[in-house]
């Protein structure tokens, strides 16, 4: 089975590692990168629509239509932000791009990447994780075919990633220490990018996935004929 996908937030770490694996995989037969700038990659799998804000997507867009899903990528840190700033590009422009594309593309599978910790009661004391845990929950009710809200801890860069924090950047040579203490709260970002493509095809018993979910769909792409 073969498969469209639409990625935002390809200039991105999370991204432009999932950007790398679908453009690489057999099975995704085209990647369209929904983004405010250009991936600066060249691929005959890839197309890009760049629109400078979000919000602005028109309920019915054509260029949106065709997709077999969506890896929502896009986000960025809550350091320094007020709640409404942080819940205006978390939770508002996740919403509204998730309602175009649903609106277009009637049996998608929307796959959103959250974070570990996000409060899925919404009441919790950390700002980030409550706005966090309400745009999962709606994105959970709004009718989709599947929703999958990743939730990635510590991550290893795929080589050749360009967009990568300055942390990931300065302790990458302690990943393989990592992986082995804290198993369930690291993993690679080939495997989140495999992952959220194996979810397409096998898909998942669960909704919410969390790092050693994640590595068990990644691993299902030996399963692959």
């Amino acid at each position: 089975m073969n498969f469209k996908v639409i990625i935002t937030g390809a200039t991105g770490m999370v991204g432009e590692g999932v950007l790398i694996e679908a453009l690489a995989h057999p099975q995704i037969t085209e990647v369209l990168s929904l983004s405010r700038k250009s991936s600066g990659l060249s691929h005959a799998k890839l197309k890009e629509y760049l629109i400078s804000d979000f919000l602005l997507l028109p309920d019915h867009d054509e260029k949106l239509k065709g997709y077999d899903a969506c890896f929502f990528c896009a986000g960025v840190s809550s350091v320094g932000m007020k709640e409404l700033e942080y819940s205006k590009i978390t939770f508002d422009i996740t919403c509204h791009v998730a309602k175009v594309l649903l609106k277009q593309n009637k049996d998608m599978t929307f796959i959103y990447v959250s974070g570990a910790g996000t409060d899925s009661s919404e009441k919790g004391r950390s700002m980030w994780a409550r706005v966090k845990g309400k745009t999962e929950n709606t994105l959970t009710k709004m009718g989709f075919k599947n929703v999958y809200n990743f939730r990635p801890g510590i991550m290893k860069p795929t080589p050749g990633q360009k967009n990568i924090l300055k942390i990931y950047r300065s302790l990458g040579w302690l990943f393989p220490i990592i992986q082995l203490l804290f198993p369930n709260s690291s993993s690679t970002m080939k495997q989140i990018g495999l992952a959220m493509i194996n979810s397409l095809t096998y898909g998942y018993e669960k909704q919410i996935i969390e790092v050693k979910d994640l590595k068990i769909l990644a691993a299902k792409a030996d399963l692959r004929p």
